[in-house]
């Protein structure tokens, strides 16, 4: 149990995949699919919002589409942009957005409340600092 405690630890998509196992194995679903663009002028855009929020119930489980444009600056790594809640960051809620489309699951937090989505990559010399989305978790 504590070499499995140390894994998960180590890597938050392996606890994903622990959480979803069960659910996948009885037949309880895919996971809700939510499209989001991380732009080039350095905006969240969530397909069929008219402003930049995702909605989940505690504990829901999310695969996130993320289309990310490049901007005029980026990492040295290949990272255009970031889609980071800083208190969820050992959740898994860490991502690196290279250019073009990247999927991740994730599981939301099981705290409801609103959480700060933000880009941590200088994507935009102007507009960066204001690179935000929420993630908003009710029951």
């Amino acid at each position: 149990m504590n070499r499995i405690k140390r894994l998960m630890a180590g890597n938050p998509r392996i606890a994903i995949f622990l959480v979803l196992l069960p659910s996948l194995l009885l037949g309880g679903g895919a996971p809700r699919l939510i499209e989001i663009t991380a732009t080039k002028d350095a905006k969240f855009k969530v397909a069929g919002q008219k402003d930049s929020v995702i909605t989940v119930k505690p504990g829901e489980v999310v695969h996130l589409k993320i289309t990310a444009q490049k901007g005029p600056e980026f990492e040295k790594d290949g990272a255009v942009h970031s889609f980071t809640i800083k208190e969820l960051k050992d959740q898994g809620w860490d991502l690196r957005l290279k250019e073009g489309v990247s999927e991740f699951t994730l599981v939301a937090p099981d705290k409801a409340g609103e959480y700060v989505i933000e880009c941590t990559v200088k994507c935009d010399p102007k507009h960066h600092d204001d690179m935000k989305a929420k993630l908003i978790v009710k029951p």
